[in-house]
């Protein structure tokens, strides 16, 4: 019988308990020491989109114990984005985050750490009301992105491919869930904007058109989404990082072998239709934990990365682009699962 997420919460509590009067049992049994630092427990504040890609891996990691099999006793909070993460990342407010590509550009300014990458998102859309069937028409219109984020990022690309910048159009800076009003009821004309919150929008604009995808770009932008850390916690915490991406290795592996079972988790962490959530994992290429640490040692990943500076530059986002290595801690990822 499968335990309810209530359920797996409290057995998640009653294992690290377990594990902490262990480790109290063992220090009182003669310890000079005083016991390890191994053997505590570490409390982590982790944020998350809830959404396929920013959520699957924590589900798994609570479903299946990796938190409390790690010595983790893990916090979670819910964002509409990754910049607002990256925000509490730096007031110390969480510890992990996680983002997808529109927001890289935060960690390259040395504002975080990419700790580990995670998945391809294929769910980005340039969108516009019935009856604007190109970029180009959409000049002069009211246009919304949630800014720095992958819609941004996407509508740049879509009206640098048509020849304009983001002056031709009227950008209205959004919130997500202001955008699935706006769009639903016509009070804007287009979008950069991502699914499954699109399929909201397509509920009441059933023929809403869609300009520009991800795929569109692929030759010369990824789109991968990561998970990030504060700087202080990478600078001083290193048995903090190490667990949590040993704990992130292990649900990375348990996904690609399960991922029917990972659909079904996220829509029971979100609390959201498992239908739903199966419609926005088709949207995601899923990175397995062979392929995330070959890209990691071939220096694909640092390709992308680089590319995906080139990019923040030209839309006026950072500064300069520097080595990834300086912000990517591939190095710490790999090494967690030694």
């Amino acid at each position: 019988m499968r335990l309810t997420r209530t359920s797996r919460r409290a057995a998640t509590a009653s294992a690290l308990l377990v594990a902490t009067l262990a480790a109290t049992t063992a220090c009182s049994g003669g310890d000079a020491a005083g016991g390890s630092a191994e053997d505590e427990t570490i409390e982590v504040n982790f944020g998350y989109i809830p959404d396929f890609n920013g959520t699957s891996l924590l589900a798994i990691a609570e479903d299946q114990g990796l938190w409390a099999e790690h010595g983790v006793d893990v916090t979670t909070s819910s964002f509409t984005n990754g910049p607002l993460q990256i925000q509490a990342l730096g007031t110390g407010d969480l510890d992990f985050g996680y983002i997808g590509p529109g927001a890289f550009w935060m960690p390259a300014s040395g504002q975080a750490k990419i700790v580990a990458m995670n998945t391809l998102g294929q769910a980005d859309r340039v969108v516009a009301q019935p009856g604007i069937d190109s970029v180009e028409e959409l000049k002069g219109k009211k246009v919304a992105i949630p800014e720095g984020t992958s819609g941004d990022m996407i509508l740049t690309l879509a009206l640098q491919d048509a020849g304009m910048t983001k002056d031709d159009v009227e950008i209205v800076p959004m919130e997500p869930a202001a955008i699935v009003a706006a769009l639903s009821s016509g009070q804007i004309d287009g979008a950069g904007f991502w699914y499954p919150a699109l399929a909201t929008v397509k509920e009441q604009v059933p023929d809403l058109v869609e300009l520009a995808t991800n795929s569109d770009f692929e030759d010369t932008v990824a789109f991968p989404t990561a998970f990030v850390a504060g700087n202080d916690v990478v600078a001083d915490e290193q048995e903090k990082v190490d667990r949590v991406l040993a704990a992130l290795r292990d649900a990375i592996a348990y996904r690609a072998d399960h991922l029917d079972e990972a659909i079904e988790l996220t829509a029971e962490f979100n609390d959201l239709d498992v239908a739903d959530v199966k419609a926005d994992a088709g949207n995601v290429q899923v990175l397995s934990l062979e392929e995330i640490d070959g890209y990691t040692q071939d220096g694909t990943f640092d390709t992308w990365l680089s590319g995906m500076e080139d990019y923040f530059v030209g839309a006026g986002q950072l500064p300069e682009a520097v080595d990834p290595a300086e912000f990517y801690t591939g190095d710490l990822f790999l090494g967690a699962g030694e």
